[in-house]
């Protein structure tokens, strides 16, 4: 975290002192506090602008155009904890304080996001056939079909790199040393990647069995042909906030029935609904798997991941659902892929 003490300023003092501060500084923020370091308020360039079009002129004290109820953070939370109430706030800076309301430092988002890193394995399903997408498919790998200007499987990578994992593997099949012969050992990326090579297709879980070292850390497991904007740092620690075997990533799907929906009790009509829409929860195929899991596998035989999570139901363990409320799609079909194509630019670029 950058030190605060050069962006502190009296609410007496004018504007223009503020201006200077912020420039030297250059935080985009001034820290108002009184002489026993209390927090005022704070003052950003937004704060200024507003008050130039008030007809507040930089003469005029910094009480003036002063954000008086700043969202804050106690000093004793946890950096997650301080870094998801910022992005939920979408916020760029926020000042933490004690219980006495006395300023101790000022957090940053970026600060707080690249200090991230995490250890966890990210194993991403790169190995299927891609029927629904021939011709496109013929003589190249669904995962490096491209989106835009880059191959899903290269948006994929550096959604989870932005999110602070670097350890890969990529199980590959179809196609795959072309997918070899593009990432490589992942080293351009600034990250490892590792291939598991299926000499037979064994599904979206039994690659697992399959990886050379076994994890001591929860493991993420991803369909190659899925496009998400979500954090996967968020739901790592989600994962890891509900202490449960595993989690399952789940979309939200809506469908109308195209027809009025009557209710009956025997031979007397109850109710009629007109066109009815049903939601349910579908998988998103992004999963959080505790290491132990694996244990369940079967060292190269064929299993879907449904069925993994069929195995550990029928054992107990416990599975989280983590909702998706972000961009989300998975391109099975050629329409999804050319709807990812429009998506892309909103959603990526």
């Amino acid at each position: 975290m950058k030190h605060y003490s050069s962006v502190i300023v009296k609410q007496e003092q004018s504007i223009l002192d503020a201006i200077k501060i912020m420039d030297q500084g250059a935080m985009g923020v001034a820290l108002v506090t009184d002489d026993d370091q209390h927090l005022l308020g704070v003052v950003t360039d937004g704060d200024i602008r507003r008050g130039f079009l008030r007809g507040i002129g930089t003469e005029k004290s910094v009480e003036n155009i002063m954000n008086s109820h700043p969202t804050t953070a106690n000093a004793d939370e946890t950096r997650d904890a301080i870094l998801t109430k910022m992005q939920r706030l979408s916020l760029h800076h926020m000042p933490l304080i004690d219980d006495n309301g006395c300023l101790t430092n000022l957090a940053f988002m970026d600060d707080l996001v690249k200090s991230k890193h995490h250890e966890n394995l990210v194993v991403i399903m790169a190995g299927g056939l891609g029927e629904r997408l021939k011709p496109l498919t013929n003589d190249c790998p669904k995962p490096l079909l491209k989106i835009d200007s880059k191959p899903m499987l290269q948006i994929i990578l550096e959604g989870f790199i932005n999110s602070g994992f670097s350890n890969f593997a990529f199980a590959i099949n179809y196609r795959g040393k072309m997918i070899q012969e593009y990432f490589k050992d992942g080293s351009q990326w600034g990250v490892d990647i590792q291939y598991v090579e299926e000499k037979k297709r064994l599904g979206t879980a039994g690659p697992l069995s399959l990886l050379t070292e076994k994890p001591n850390l929860p493991l993420i497991v991803m369909n190659g042909d899925i496009m998400t904007n979500v954090n996967f740092q968020y739901l790592l620690d989600f994962h890891c906030q509900q202490k449960n075997f595993a989690t399952v990533c789940v979309r939200e799907y809506q469908q109308t029935v195209p027809y009025g929906v009557v209710k009956l009790n025997e031979h007397q009509l109850l109710a009629l609904e007109e066109k009815p829409i049903q939601n349910y929860f579908v998988n998103a195929g992004i999963y959080v798997l505790e290491p132990n899991v694996l244990r369940l596998l079967e060292n190269n035989q064929p299993i879907d991941m449904p069925q993994l999570l069929d195995r550990m139901l029928g054992s107990k363990l416990a599975i989280s659902a983590f909702p998706i409320r972000e961009y989300w799609t998975d391109i099975g079909r050629m329409e999804d892929y050319q709807q990812a194509h429009q998506d892309y630019q909103e959603h990526f670029a």
